[in-house]
C-alpha cells in the first residue's frame, strides 16, 4: 500500500510558535516506525512570503521521507524558488524534453502543479518541481494527485475568496485523466472531504490554525481558531485500490 503524510498550512513567521508546530509535526513524521512513500507539504508556507522566513522553513522542512513541497497564495514564488529550492537537486531538461504539465499527475513522472499567474498567486509562476519517482499502485498503477481546491463544498467563505486558478485551469481539472486517483488539497485551514470531477477531493487540516466553520463561529469571535493542535492527513491507497485518509493531531 501506498501512505502519503500531508502537512498544509504550515504559516512560518518570526515567532516561535508557528516555527514550533512544524517542528513537532515533522518530527512526529520522523519518529514513525515505518517509511512514508511521500510527505506532502502544500501552501501556505511563509506567512508573509519574506526571504528569511523560507530560510527558516527550509530548515524545518527536513525529513528521511521524500518531501514534496508545493507554494499557496501567501507564497511569494520567487522567494520560494530561492530559499526552498536553491541547490537542491532539480529535474534536468534538455529542449527536446517537453514542458512540465499543468495538469496534476501523467503517465510517467509525478509533479506538483505549476499554477498560473492569477488574482490568489502573488509573484510569477510555481518553481518546477524535481522530478521524483511515481507513487504507483502496486496492481493497478494508480497515482493520487494534487490539484488546488475548486470553490464547491468544502469551499470556506474566507478562504474561498482567494481563487487559487484562472476558470481555464479550473475547466481542465474538471476533466481528470482516468488514472488520477484523487485531488489532494490544503489552504482551507480545515480538514474536510468532498468529491470533484467525480474524484474525491480530499483537504488537509491547518498546522499554524484552524477555521471554525460558519455554524461554529460566534458573531464576536475571528474565524480563526489558534487553540487546537497542530494537524496532518494520512491518505492510504491499499492493494484494492481504495482510498482511505486519517486525521491525525499532533501534541507535545
Amino acid at each position: 500500500m501506498i501512505v502519503i503524510a500531508h502537512v498544509s498550512d504550515v504559516h512560518i513567521d518570526a515567532e516561535r510558535r508557528s516555527q514550533d508546530r512544524t517542528r513537532a509535526v515533522l518530527r512526529y513524521l520522523e519518529e514513525l516506525p515505518y517509511d512514508l512513500a511521500a510527505v506532502l507539504v502544500t501552501g501556505d508556507v511563509a506567512d508573509h512570503g519574506a526571504p528569511d522566513e523560507y530560510a527558516v522553513a527550509r530548515e524545518l522542512l527536513t525529513s528521511r521521507h521524500p518531501l514534496l513541497v508545493c507554494p499557496g497564495n501567501h507564497d511569494d514564488r520567487a522567494a520560494f524558488r530561492k530559499g526552498l529550492l536553491a541547490g537542491r537537486r532539480r529535474c534536468a531538461r534538455t529542449p527536446r524534453q517537453p514542458a512540465p504539465p499543468r495538469r496534476g499527475l501523467r503517465r510517467r513522472p509525478l509533479r506538483l502543479l505549476r499554477a498560473r499567474r492569477g488574482p490568489g498567486f502573488p509573484g510569477g509562476r510555481d518553481a518546477r518541481v524535481a522530478r521524483r519517482r511515481p507513487l504507483r499502485h502496486p496492481a493497478r498503477g494508480a497515482r493520487p494527485g494534487r490539484l488546488p481546491p475548486p470553490a464547491g463544498p468544502a469551499a470556506h467563505p474566507v478562504r474561498g475568496r482567494h481563487p487559487a486558478v484562472r476558470r481555464g485551469a479550473a475547466r481542465r481539472a474538471r476533466r481528470p485523466p482516468p488514472h488520477l486517483t484523487a485531488f489532494l488539497a490544503g489552504h482551507a485551514h480545515t480538514a474536510a472531504a468532498t468529491t470533484f470531477a467525480g474524484r474525491p477531493l480530499l483537504v488537509a487540516p491547518g498546522v499554524v490554525s484552524a477555521l471554525r466553520l460558519p455554524w461554529e463561529n460566534p458573531t464576536d469571535h475571528p474565524y480563526v481558531h489558534l487553540d487546537p493542535p497542530p494537524a496532518l492527513a494520512f491518505h492510504v491507497l491499499g492493494e484494492d485500490g481504495r482510498l482511505t485518509t486519517h486525521y491525525r493531531t499532533v501534541t507535545g
